[in-house]
């Protein structure tokens, strides 16, 4: 009788390994992420090779120059601290059909390298990126091309024409055969983002990974996986606006929450290197309900431009609304509004909506907030003139923020 085969069940959000199927689970109190798979016993001897380190003094650890790659893109350098480091694992998320292979693509067509690029894509076919290529006018004749979805493939043809950079389109699509889950799977991810990182780590590749969202916007597979890489960067924006931002989550050798903006063209993503005038650019006249604030995203200050709108609510439950500003913040200030200016606000619909399709989250814009709101409420204008920043408390009152200097020379700049 044939030896029946071991499963284990793997939550999709973290990783844990449970014997049994669970509703939530323990280690991130997520519900309904456990799938069951195949359990194999991977011969880690294969993947691993054994080096043998020293115990060494931490301050007689000689330094190494960090040698970085431009990309000839700047609001990308900008995100990356000045461009990849050589040897770098960087992680690309993004929703469907938001720019990722687009910005791929103009990124080996401009980066300045001496050795080859290798594009390796478990989605798409030689054809299809062809199409894609002449539409963006890319001609490199560095980049080699490979259609597989099977990691060993891969890695023999990785050792055998040696590239300085390399991108995998997506790391959902790659599968090992040691491993007999689906590819996607937590065990298959969490494998092969092991063995593309030891590649590119011994061999000096620098190499970009393009990873699915799910629907809340983070990157499907295990967490671990964004603890793996070197960077992660997210590619965000909506799909009918014509606005993109490329925001750095985590990087290891820069500073995080930096961002870079492009504007989705015909033959791809356009720099913006003035984002702060193409946000306000189409403001016409005065309106009631509308402000400029100053945003800081990593050192970037951008000036972005708020609409409130509150109308008579025909139903016995007003309704909330924002978009790009987070809901539970829009609440609590309407509370803080209608407690200390005395605004009777229980029969309005209430509704906030950052222009251009953005998201900005920071304490520095509660006073924009609630002078829009207001603004609206009761149909008078604010002076053009005015921006506002500035973070309230529950009792009213206005506080200091961060880095005024470099938000208000913002303004002066394009002289609000």
């Amino acid at each position: 009788m044939p030896k029946k085969l071991s499963t284990i069940f793997v939550c999709n959000n973290c990783g844990y390994e449970s014997s049994k199927w669970l509703g939530k689970c323990p280690a991130c109190s997520q519900w309904n992420t456990f799938f069951e798979e195949k359990q194999v016993n991977v011969n880690t001897a294969k993947i691993r090779q054994n080096i043998k380190n020293e115990v060494v003094q931490l301050n007689n650890v000689v330094k190494k120059e960090t040698t970085r790659i431009k990309t000839g893109v700047e609001e990308l350098d900008r995100v990356l601290g000045g461009g990849f480091v050589n040897g770098s694992l960087t992680l690309l998320g993004g929703e469907p059909g938001i720019g990722k292979s687009t910005l791929i693509l103009q990124i080996c067509n401009s980066i300045k390298i001496e050795g080859k690029i290798f594009y390796v894509s478990g989605e798409e076919s030689a054809e299809q990126i062809k199409l894609r290529a002449d539409r963006l006018e890319i001609n490199n004749e560095k980049i080699l091309f490979l259609s597989e979805t099977n990691i060993d493939i891969v890695q023999n043809s990785i050792e055998k024409y040696n590239p300085q950079f390399l991108i995998i389109d997506s790391i959902q699509t790659m599968y090992s055969e040691e491993i007999t889950s689906a590819p996607g799977s937590v065990s298959q991810v969490r494998e092969i983002t092991a063995r593309i990182m030891q590649i590119c780590k011994q061999n000096g590749i620098t190499t970009i990974i393009i990873g699915h969202v799910t629907k809340d916007g983070s990157i499907a597979g295990p967490r671990v996986l964004e603890h793996m890489v070197d960077t992660v960067l997210y590619l965000e924006g909506e799909r009918y606006f014509t606005y993109r931002i490329l925001r750095g989550v985590k990087n290891r050798f820069g500073s995080t929450n930096e961002i870079g903006m492009f504007e989705m063209e015909g033959k791809g993503l356009v720099e913006i290197k003035n984002p702060s005038k193409i946000l306000i650019s189409e403001r016409n006249g005065n309106p009631s309900g509308s402000i400029i604030t100053v945003s800081l995203e990593g050192t970037r200050p951008l000036l972005v431009e708020l609409q409130a709108l509150t109308t008579l609510s025909i139903f016995g439950m007003p309704r909330r609304n924002s978009i790009g500003i987070d809901y539970n913040r829009l609440t609590l200030l309407m509370a803080v509004l209608e407690k200390k200016a005395n605004l009777q606000m229980g029969n309005q619909d209430v509704y906030l909506n950052v222009v251009g399709g953005i998201k900005v989250n920071e304490p520095a814009l509660d006073l924009a907030i609630i002078l829009a709101v207001a603004s609206s409420y009761k149909n008078t204008s604010i002076k053009e003139d005015v921006v506002a920043i500035g973070e309230v408390g529950l009792t009213g009152e206005v506080r200091s923020i961060n880095l005024i200097d470099k938000r208000i020379k913002e303004a002066e700049r394009l002289r609000i």
